[in-house]
């Protein structure tokens, strides 16, 4: 299992943070990723791997007016 936004979902490897992000339908445009309070730059989301029990928080970016 995995933890992202505090919410738990499963693990499956090669899991990417683009992956991740696509899955969960963000923007990886608009999103802004700490993988285990390390913050990872967006050009790495495709090769970023995330393993088991990694804590993850996803923020999305909205403008609005």
């Amino acid at each position: 299992m995995i933890k992202v936004n505090s919410t738990e979902l499963k693990w499956e490897k090669g899991l990417t943070v683009e992956k991740l992000l696509n899955d969960n339908n963000f923007l990886k445009h608009l999103s802004v990723v700490k993988l285990n309070g390390h913050l990872i730059d967006r050009r790495s989301f495709a090769t970023q791997l995330i393993n088991d029990e990694d804590d993850i928080k996803i923020i999305h970016l909205v403008a609005g007016g």
